[in-house]
């Protein structure tokens, strides 16, 4: 029996199909390109002898860290002595403001070069000389929570301006950021409990910028919100990380460490209390994302070196490398970058079936 082609058939143009594709198929096991394996992505890997800590000396929460003028890396610890000072290579220097501190949270420095403390425990901001651990100034009404022009209610964190402003996130209770002029004289306050512009649900942290512009960590709202210093909002960034601790680098690049972004469980008392994971993102001022990158969530009481559990301060050298605090993994660690062209092994050919 003769079979007959189809007109339609007769009437397409003769094609040579090509030997290896009519012999051999595409692979699906594999790649068929050699891709260069160039590492273009910088990243951190952490310095597992960072810090080394006396003995006897004990550990506790890790809420706030900072870089001082003098290069020095100052850790505040929820036990005393609460801050400890170490160099950039992990060695201890000192310790001071033993019986001073309820519950510190995050540490700021001011441009004279003066240590500010954060205490949640009796409301206050603590000033600090850091070379003689000397307390120089307090803001607030010791063990007095309020919400008017003496009283805190379990402010955060505390920025100082080239002129001398202060701004304070006056974050748990009242959901506020205070100013205070160069003196310690109130100015004015803004924000309230809420989940609208400019509105705060735990203003967990605040930064300042070169320009003056004051980046707070709105935490339970999943948002940064970015202000002038009359407290017009400027920006928000939405969506992107649950943000614990903020950082501003001398190049005005933000860092943020937290969680990606998460919802409201029935069992929450603040947002991501424990966290799903452990993320820390850059951002020029605009709000465009420079860097993600990630690490581990320890496990309660079996951390390894790397691993984050509860991460809630973060901040930045001279040199790029970064300095974290957690709070359930109970120590700060030190990430050094690396990966500048790197090449995991030679360009390889894919594998042929």
């Amino acid at each position: 029996m003769t079979r007959r082609l189809s007109p339609l058939l007769l009437l397409l143009p003769l094609v040579a199909i090509p030997t290896a594709i009519a012999q051999k198929p595409p692979t699906s096991t594999g790649p068929a390109a050699v891709y260069p394996r160039v590492s273009l992505t910088p990243w951190f890997q952490v310095d597992p002898d960072w810090p080394q800590t006396p003995d006897g000396m004990p550990a506790a929460h890790v809420p706030g860290i900072a870089v001082g003028p003098d290069g020095n890396v100052y850790v505040a610890v929820r036990a005393d002595p609460p801050i400890r000072v170490f160099t950039p290579e992990g060695e201890f220097v000192r310790a001071f403001a033993a019986g001073e501190c309820s519950m510190v949270h995050h540490l700021k420095f001011d441009p004279e070069g003066n240590l500010w403390v954060a205490d949640v425990g009796d409301h206050t901001l603590k000033k600090y000389d850091p070379e003689s651990g000397e307390r120089l100034q307090t803001l607030g009404t010791p063990d007095e929570k309020g919400c008017d022009e003496s009283h805190f209610n379990m402010p955060t964190d505390i920025v100082v301006t080239e002129a001398g402003d202060h701004f304070v996130s006056d974050g748990y209770g009242n959901g506020r950021v205070v100013h205070f002029d160069k003196d310690g004289h109130y100015v004015k306050a803004w924000g309230e409990l809420g989940v609208e512009p400019g509105q705060f649900s735990i203003a967990h942290a605040i930064a300042l910028d070169s320009e003056g512009r004051l980046y707070v960590a709105d935490r339970n709202n999943v948002r940064v919100q970015i202000f002038d210093q009359d407290g017009t909002l400027l920006d928000t960034w939405a969506n992107v990380i649950v943000p614990w601790g903020l950082a501003v680098t001398a190049d005005d690049e933000i860092w943020a460490c937290g969680s990606s972004p998460m919802h409201w469980r029935l069992d929450d008392v603040t947002l991501g209390c424990p966290p799903k994971d452990q993320i820390f993102m850059k951002f020029d001022t605009d709000g465009r994302v420079l860097q993600q990158w990630s690490v581990p969530k320890g496990e309660d009481g079996h951390e390894h070196p790397g691993d984050c559990n509860w991460v809630h301060c973060i901040a930045a050298d001279a040199d790029g490398n970064l300095y974290v605090g957690d709070i359930i993994g109970q120590r700060a660690q030190k990430f050094v970058p690396f990966t500048s062209g790197e090449v995991a092994g030679p360009f390889a050919a894919s594998p042929e079936e």
